[in-house]
Formats: structure tokens, sequence, C-alpha cells
């Protein structure tokens, strides 16, 4: 039987994406036992970023400055903007690839049905951002689902209200895969996509 307090830990740190009970009581013993230094770090730096990090004024996305060291930055193309539905895909789109423009992040995408819809992505911001001019090309890197696909069709008609133009990031199969291991929907995005060599 574990003390209340353990097991409060334990319940706390399943709230993290991927960890059950047993990695949750594993995280919790070793921080206990072998790294309570680090544990009271990990404290002081997660109710540190809790209260600061808040949402960027220009992107939307994690940031404990008005504007994100993106938006800020200088050096960036701020004719092109990229819609993404999270943080963690503009993180995945920054380490993945050679894109050096804006970003737009949704927190979401559309969904009727659990009464998400463009007010709740902040698409009157995005749209703000078109009507101000100087954005030439929006890069729609929603996910490839239903409510993805829906997202990204809507905002190509506000840009298109705009005169801005929309591109669709292709989807296909993986560097390295194999096709006889590749679903369906995947393999018919790739023929759908695919491009003259």
């Amino acid at each position: 039987m574990l003390s209340p307090l353990l097991e409060q830990l334990i319940e706390d740190l399943q709230v993290l994406p991927g960890i059950g009970r047993k990695s949750a009581q594993r995280m919790a013993l070793q921080l206990l036992e072998r790294r309570r230094d680090d544990a009271a770090k990990l404290c002081d730096t997660l109710g540190r970023a809790v209260s600061e990090i808040g949402r960027c004024e220009g992107c939307r996305t994690l940031s404990e400055t008005p504007l994100c060291p993106v938006c800020s930055s200088s050096q960036r193309d701020k004719t092109r903007i990229c819609v993404v539905e999270s943080p963690a895909e503009m993180l995945a789109v920054e380490q993945g690839t050679d894109y050096r423009g804006g970003y737009f992040v949704l927190l979401g995408r559309l969904s009727p049905l659990d009464g998400i819809g463009p007010d709740q992505l902040g698409l009157d911001i995005l749209e703000q951002r078109l009507a101000e001019g100087g954005c030439e090309e929006l890069i729609l890197a929603t996910n490839p689902t239903v409510e993805g696909e829906a997202t990204a069709q809507f905002i190509a008609q506000m840009a298109q209200r705009y005169g801005v133009s929309s591109s669709r990031i292709a989807y296909g199969v993986p560097v390295g895969g194999d096709l006889d291991f590749v679903d369906g929907g995947t393999l018919s995005h790739a023929f759908s996509s695919r491009q003259t060599l």
C-alpha cells in the first residue's frame, strides 16, 4: 500500500500523454528515491512555466513573451504562413523542414459535433492578418483527417476571398517505407500528389 501523497503523485503523472500507471509509478519512485534535487528543479520550472507561458499574439503558439521568437524574427519570410493544428506540429515543421516563414496555430480543427467552429480556432485573427495584406501564401498543414481536411478547405476559401493563394502539404509514402506496409488511404494520397521528375 502506498502513501496517499505518493499515490496522488502517481495519478498526477498519468496526465502526460503515453504515461500509464506503471510508467508513472517508475517516474515517481525514481524522482523521490534518487533524483530529489532534479524533482525540486522540475517542480520549480513547471510552476514558472504554468504561470508565465501564454499564447503568442501573432501565431498563437506557446510563448512567455507577447511575440514568440518566430514572429519577432526579422529573418522569417512574412509573406508565407503555415497553418498547423497545435504547437507540437509547429515544432515538427520547424525541426523537420527548411521552412522559414510564419505560422498560425489553430489549437484544434473544425468539429461541429464537438462544438468547435471557426471562432474557437481563432480564424477571425487569421482573417484579420489576411485582410491587413502582406501574406501571399497560406500553407495548410492540418492533419489528414476528415476534420483536418474540412478545416483546410474552410481556410482555403477564406484565403481566396483576400486573393491569397493556398497550398496543402502532400501526404504519402514515408521515406524508406515499403509499399506493402502502407495503408490504402496513404497510398491513394501519394498517387494523387505525385510529381513529374
